[in-house]
């Protein structure tokens, strides 16, 4: 990311001085799709792009915001019950609504942002956003005493409540605690992580970004998260000995116990996350071992689960992977809910510009425009730049 940018545009827009410039990145989630709601894991990384803003206290009650990219400027007060009527701006009202309830003494300051996460990519740019202030916040008016856990949980809060968007806690635990050449498995339901290595020397990891979003009619999310619960509920009516709250706790026997009872569908639906929740953890052993051949394998399999199962893919997305195959590529699946956006891919260097270009062409042929290229490099969390 280029600090000029942010140093020129800040020095324009407000007094001339300078202040201290932070940086938060967007998140790739190698495997672990559609697992969070169901108490498992995900393994994201923070990657090398996301937001940077130059930030410095202005010695009044009044935030002053200037988004570089939109070319909006925006001030509210510290104290306003309401927050500003823009959504960019919101995210940061709501981040400094919520250092206050944590005891941080926010003041008046002026800001200067942009950022590089493509927007409709499934990187969680608005994460980056909220993790960016967060950070700012805390080591200009806390000393940095906030922990990387309640900036997190403030970017969420930031989502639930002034958003309105009821996200998980990936997307923020991805931009906070990301390490350099680094994975982080996060357990969704106790929380716990571990870092893995994630150095692939011979590889490229590369987004396909297709460009499309499907409308879709009803609430697909709620179905399949409704389908996962009912299964959870059969199989607990048999066991009440036990405790069951997610898929999570569930074997594959038990699954096979009430697979007449909840129905094909429901049925499939949990085979797909059951299996998903094995992927992670295989996925983990490979990499300890540097095996990145089975690692693509496991994202291969992640991807025909989510197409054939759980039913999340789209054409666009399933020919993306076909091409991905037919080019011999290591690993490729959608990333993200579905319905459209992105494929990761785990390509080797010495075939990368051969599938590259045989995908932009196959796929512009097909729908009449390029997916766009995106090449990440697993990279540091949220820190003070300068």
């Amino acid at each position: 990311m280029d600090i000029e940018i942010v140093r020129s545009r800040f020095i324009k827009h407000f007094d001339g001085k300078t202040g201290n410039i932070y940086m938060s990145p967007g998140r790739i989630n190698l495997i672990g799709e559609h697992t969070d709601y169901n108490g498992g894991f995900v393994f994201p990384g923070a990657v090398d792009k996301g937001i940077m803003a130059e930030v410095r206290p202005n010695d009044t009650d009044t935030v002053m915001l200037y988004s570089i990219d939109l070319k909006d400027r925006v001030e509210f007060k510290v104290n306003d019950p309401e927050g500003p009527k823009a959504t960019w701006a919101r995210y940061i009202y709501g981040i400094v609504q919520e250092m206050k309830k944590l005891g941080v003494d926010v003041k008046g300051f002026n800001a200067a942002f942009y950022g590089d996460v493509p927007l409709g990519a499934g990187m969680s740019s608005s994460a980056a956003l909220e993790s960016c202030f967060a950070f700012a916040l805390s080591d200009l008016f806390a000393g940095g005493k906030i922990s990387k856990w309640d900036l997190a949980l403030a970017g969420q809060a930031t989502e639930h409540k002034y958003i309105g968007v009821n996200c998980g806690i990936m997307d923020q635990f991805a931009s906070v605690f990301g390490q350099e050449g680094k994975l982080i498995r996060l357990d969704c339901r106790s929380r716990e992580y571990a870092y893995y290595p994630f150095n692939p020397q011979g590889y490229k990891l590369v987004l396909l970004d297709s460009k499309v979003k499907h409308e879709l009619k009803g609430s697909p999310y709620n179905d399949r998260r409704n389908s996962c619960e009912n299964v959870v509920k059969h199989i607990a009516a048999k066991h009440p000995e036990a405790k069951f709250e997610t898929l999570r706790d569930c074997t594959w026997e038990q699954l096979e116990e009430v697979r007449q009872e909840v129905g094909e569908e429901d049925y499939t639906r949990a085979h797909f996350v059951l299996g998903e929740k094995d992927r992670v953890l295989a996925v983990c052993d490979a990499l300890e071992k540097g095996d990145y051949e089975t690692v693509g394998q496991k994202m291969f399999e992640t991807h025909y689960g989510l197409s054939k199962e759980y039913e999340v893919s789209c054409e666009e997305l399933d020919f993306l992977n076909d091409i991905a195959k037919e080019n011999g590529v290591t690993g490729s699946r959608i990333m993200g809910g579905g319905f459209g956006g992105c494929t990761i891919n785990l390509v080797k260097d010495d075939i990368y510009d051969t599938f590259i270009a045989d995908a932009k062409k196959r796929f512009n042929e097909k729908y009449g425009h390029e997916p766009a290229v995106i090449d990440v490099i697993i990279s540091e969390g949220s820190h003070k730049v300068c």
